[in-house]
């Protein structure tokens, strides 16, 4: 268990997964991720057995409430590339249906997984693929220090048109040095 002021991050259990797939499977959620197809409960354990239990590149969490121990999302640190230390960044948070709060969950739960990546697993970078729309998750990440590498240019269509998508990534010693930037 890894702990903050209002959230810990714990493994994720057989019994968060169908909430974990209801939330990936609502519409305003479903277009920011990569997997766009509906999510059966197979689908969801499969991912869970060869993924969550299975793949020792990629460590996920859920997301739960100090307070009361209610499941509030997922994270975790995917793709994982031993050698060269990086990995992807996962997140989203489901309770409210509010995909990225305001209240401090999505970023309490970043800097908890960003102590652990940089912390515990010495990962030089974490890193993201956002889609140009997600204006919730490019907010903040630009306030917790990430720097855009990169757009890849109409990368991803949605609702009827194209969309870039950005690259963006965070370094151990930017994280430790508390550079953040501002938007």
């Amino acid at each position: 268990m890894i702990k903050g002021k209002k959230v810990y991050l714990s493994s994720i259990e057989e019994k968060d997964l169908e909430s974990l797939r209801y939330w990936r499977n609502l519409p305003d959620y479903r277009k920011y991720f990569r997997e766009y197809r509906e999510i059966s409960s197979q689908m969801q354990k499969t991912w869970y057995e060869k993924v969550v239990n299975g793949d020792k590149n990629t460590i996920m969490f859920a997301i739960r409430s100090i307070e009361n121990d209610e499941l509030l999302g997922c994270c975790g640190l995917c793709y994982i590339n031993w050698v060269h230390r990086h990995s992807d960044l996962s997140l989203y948070i489901g309770k409210d249906e509010v995909y990225i709060d305001a209240e401090g969950i999505a970023e309490e739960s970043c800097r908890l997984l960003f102590q652990y990546g940089f912390g515990e697993l010495n990962l030089n970078k974490i890193w993201t693929e956002i889609y140009e729309f997600d204006e919730k998750k490019y907010r903040l990440y630009k306030q917790l220090g990430f720097h855009e590498d990169g757009r890849l240019r109409k990368q991803y269509f949605y609702g009827g048109k194209w969309w870039d998508s950005y690259l963006l990534s965070l370094l151990q010693d930017e994280f430790e040095n508390g550079e953040q930037v501002h938007v």
